[in-house]
C-alpha cells in the first residue's frame, strides 16, 4: 500500500470555479429501508466540508438504475435541509422517472417534470432539468424538446441547469435534443439556451468529448456556465484556455473530493503546476472507473466509498454492487492507492482482502 495524500480542508468553496460533486447514495443492507439515511447524509457533509457543492439525485445516485421517485423525493427533501444547516451549495435533479417507461404525451412529460421541479424548489435547491428517457422516446424532433423545456423554463423561480447526458451514460438517451447527429443536436440545445438565457444558470455536458464541450462553451451566451460532466478530460476542461473555462458537475468528484478541492484551491491561486500535479494521478483512476459500459461507474464509486471508510458495507440499491467484475474492481483499488486516495491504507487493505476472500479470489 502507498502513502495517503493528505489535503487540508479549504476555507471555503473555490473562488474561480463553481464545482459540484454528483453524490452516491448508501443502501440500507438490512432491508428495513431503501437507504441508510444517516450515512448517505454524512457523505454530503463530507463533500461540503471540502468546499464542494452537492449535485443531488443525479444519475450517480442511481436515478433510473434502482432509485425510484418516492425515495428520490425524500432524498431531495432531506439533502435540502442538510444543505441549509451546513451552509452548503446544492443542485438537485428533476426528471420524469415517476412515469412508466416508454413514450408518453408531451403534456404528461411536462407535468411530470413540473411535479419534480416543485419538490426541488421546495427544498431550496437549484433545479437540474435532467435528460428524460420518456422525452427521448416521444419527441419527434428539436421542436418537441423546445416546447417541453420552454414550458418549464418559463416557470422556474430561479435559473436552472440543463442536462445533456450522452448515450454512454444512458443508451435510452441516444438522439437527445432531437437528432443523433451531434452537430444538429448541439444547434438545437444552443437555440433553446438562446431563447431562455435569463432562466438558465448553465448546462451540464456529459458526452466524454472534450472538443465538442469546448465548442459548446465558446458558443454559450454570456453568463451561462458550461458544467463539465466529462470524467475523462476534466482537468484540462476546468483549467480552460484563453477563451474561457468549464465549471464542474462531476461524478468523479465523489471519490476524489479532497484532491479535487485542493486542485481547485491551487487554481484559485494561479498555481497551475500544483493543480496539474494534484489531478494527474486521479485521471487514470477516472478513466478506468468510467470505462465501458460507462453507466456502471456507480459500482466503482460505492466500492471506493467503502474502502475509504465512508460506509460500512459494499452493498448497493438494486444489487448493483455485482455490475462490475472482480478484475475491474481490483484494478480500481490499485489506481486509487496509487493516487493516495485511501486515508487509512490499512483499513482499505483489510476490506479489500475480505472482499477478495468472499469472491473466491484472495491471494
Amino acid at each position: 500500500m502507498g502513502e495517503p495524500r493528505t489535503y487540508a480542508p479549504p476555507p471555503g468553496p473555490s473562488a474561480s470555479r463553481t464545482a459540484y460533486a454528483a453524490a452516491h447514495v448508501v443502501a440500507d443492507p438490512s432491508g428495513a429501508g431503501v437507504l441508510d439515511w444517516d450515512t448517505t447524509l454524512a457523505f454530503r457533509r463530507h463533500l461540503w466540508s471540502h468546499g464542494l457543492g452537492v449535485a443531488e439525485a443525479m444519475d450517480t445516485a442511481q436515478r433510473g438504475m434502482g432509485l425510484d421517485w418516492e425515495v428520490t423525493r425524500e432524498l431531495i427533501a432531506r439533502s435540502g435541509q442538510e444543505a441549509l444547516s451546513a451552509g452548503g451549495r446544492i443542485v438537485c435533479g428533476a426528471g420524469t422517472d415517476q412515469l412508466p417507461p416508454g413514450p408518453a404525451p408531451l403534456d404528461r412529460i411536462a407535468e411530470a417534470y413540473e411535479e419534480q421541479l416543485a419538490v426541488v424548489e421546495a427544498a431550496g435547491a437549484v433545479p437540474v432539468l435532467m435528460a428524460s428517457r420518456q422525452l427521448a422516446a416521444s419527441a419527434q424532433g428539436p421542436d418537441d424538446y423546445a416546447a417541453v423545456y420552454g414550458r418549464l423554463l418559463r416557470q422556474v423561480t430561479r435559473p436552472a441547469v440543463l442536462h445533456w447526458l450522452g448515450p454512454m451514460f444512458d443508451p435510452a438517451l441516444d438522439g437527445y435534443w432531437g437528432s443523433t447527429d451531434l452537430d444538429t443536436a448541439t444547434d438545437a440545445l444552443l437555440a433553446l439556451i438562446g431563447d431562455h438565457t435569463s432562466k438558465i444558470d448553465g448546462v451540464k455536458v456529459s458526452l466524454l468529448d472534450a472538443a465538442r464541450e469546448i465548442d459548446i462553451r465558446r458558443r454559450l451566451p454570456s453568463g451561462v456556465r458550461l458544467y463539465t460532466g466529462d470524467d475523462f478530460n476534466y482537468p484540462e476542461l476546468i483549467r480552460g484556455d484563453e477563451a474561457g473555462h468549464s465549471d464542474a458537475l462531476l461524478g468523479i468528484f465523489d471519490p476524489i473530493a479532497p484532491a479535487a478541492a485542493a486542485a481547485l484551491q491551487a487554481l484559485d491561486k494561479g498555481d497551475t503546476t500544483a493543480y496539474d500535479e494534484i489531478f494527474a494521478p486521479t485521471l487514470p483512476l477516472a478513466r478506468h472507473l468510467f470505462a465501458t459500459p460507462t453507466y456502471y461507474y456507480k459500482t466503482g464509486v460505492v466500492f471506493l466509498a467503502w474502502l475509504t471508510g465512508h460506509q460500512r458495507h459494499f452493498r448497493m440499491v438494486a444489487g448493483l454492487e455485482t455490475a462490475r467484475p472482480v478484475p475491474h474492481l481490483v484494478r480500481l483499488f490499485q489506481l486509487a492507492d496509487a493516487a493516495g486516495l485511501f486515508p487509512d491504507p490499512g483499513l482499505a487493505a483489510s476490506r479489500m482482502r475480505a472482499w477478495l476472500t468472499v469472491q473466491g479470489a484472495a491471494p
